[in-house]
């Protein structure tokens, strides 16, 4: 099917030059008319937008001047082309519609075969600006597509390699669920923290939450005589245990090391892997990191595992209450968690249990 005819929209308030602009330009153009520039305005809102306005300058009551303001101010008609019309002697009014978005203009009387020109090449320009723009806005849209696409795979593998460590440990569940959720609202929480507001922007927060479940990636590497164990560990047992938090780190520096540029959510899971097992007064492990010294990432990963691993049944302990868990973090303030962290947590303790009922097993 043929392209339709392009819309010329031309306003004058004197009948005669109505006229003859319509009689030169509809043998090949839709035309459109105005005797105002308020009912201009009206046309130009309407259906079919026009592709191009020849618009005279001197009108009563709204004059062109006034006219092409008010269509630049208007997304829906901010890009139409127009071509002001002007007397001999209107080299101020030319300069400032041209200052202010006029794309040409033509003089009276008008010379058919000049105005012809002027009018056919403004068309070529909006229609290669209208097949530019739909370029542009194809391949935004195949970028966004693509990155979404991206995320989604990265999201999925992240969450099939925290499965296989999830499937050496079958008890944990929905494990990896609750603590991505409580690791994302305690960040949230905390992002306009001054302790915290230099770290925890929307960017982190979503990179925290993304890095979460591979905290215990690190597990794949335990032998299933210490991981499986039902019963409490021997000292030797329990040093071998402590080490999934360097074989998870390690693995994961591995991958950095394997991808071709930085990628941000690793060097966090890498952190957390290798950290969440700190404590805050420095008796925790690998590093017997304390304090500060300790990476947000972290902190934030060490009270949401343990809130979580209090109020799910283990073979080596009963489920305890989410009061109880909480009364057991409160106890830990300073010692095992960041006060800070504690305290967030406290005040939206309902919210950390809505989510424990949302993900439950």
């Amino acid at each position: 099917m043929a392209d339709p005819q392009p819309t010329i929209l031309i306003v004058d308030d004197t009948p005669e030059n109505l006229s003859v602009l319509g009689e030169l330009l509809q043998r090949d153009y839709r035309v459109r008319a105005a005797n105002s520039g308020r009912r201009a305005i009206q046309i130009a809102h309407g259906q079919p937008t026009p592709d191009l306005i020849l618009l005279d300058v001197m009108m009563p009551e709204m004059d062109g001047l006034a006219v092409l303001e008010e269509l630049r101010a208007s997304p829906a008609t901010q890009n139409i082309p127009v071509i002001f019309v002007t007397a001999m002697d209107g080299t101020q009014d030319e300069e400032y519609g041209l200052d202010h978005g006029a794309v040409d203009y033509i003089t009276k009387p008008i010379r058919p075969a000049i105005v012809l020109a002027r009018v056919r090449t403004q068309l070529e320009l909006k229609r290669a600006r209208d097949i530019l723009s739909d370029q542009n806005s194809y391949l935004e849209a195949e970028v966004a597509r693509r990155m979404e696409e991206n995320l989604l795979i990265q999201k999925i593998s992240i969450h099939a390699l925290a499965r296989l460590a999830e499937t050496r440990d079958p008890e944990t569940g929905n494990h990896l669920l609750r603590t991505q959720e409580y690791v994302r609202t305690l960040a949230t929480l905390l992002r306009h923290h001054p302790r915290f507001a230099h770290y925890l922007d929307q960017r982190t927060i979503d990179a925290l939450a993304q890095s979460a479940p591979l905290h215990d990636i690190g597990k794949v590497g335990i032998p299933d005589h210490v991981l499986l164990k039902p019963g409490k560990l021997t000292p030797d047992e329990w040093a071998i245990m402590k080490t999934h938090a360097e074989l998870g780190s390690r693995a994961i520096a591995k991958a950095e090391a394997d991808a071709e540029r930085k990628v941000e959510f690793l060097a966090i899971a890498k952190e957390i892997a290798h950290h969440h097992h700190e404590k805050w007064d420095g008796s925790g492990y690998p590093d017997g990191l304390a304090g500060d010294a300790i990476p947000i990432s972290a902190r934030l990963m060490a009270l949401a595992d343990v809130f979580d691993a209090l109020i799910c049944k283990r073979v080596y302990k009963p489920a305890f209450s989410p009061e109880e868990a909480r009364r057991i973090i409160v106890e830990g303030q300073g010692q095992h968690f960041d006060p800070d962290l504690v305290t967030a947590f406290v005040e939206n303790f309902s919210t950390f249990v809505n989510i424990a009922d949302q993900y439950s097993d």
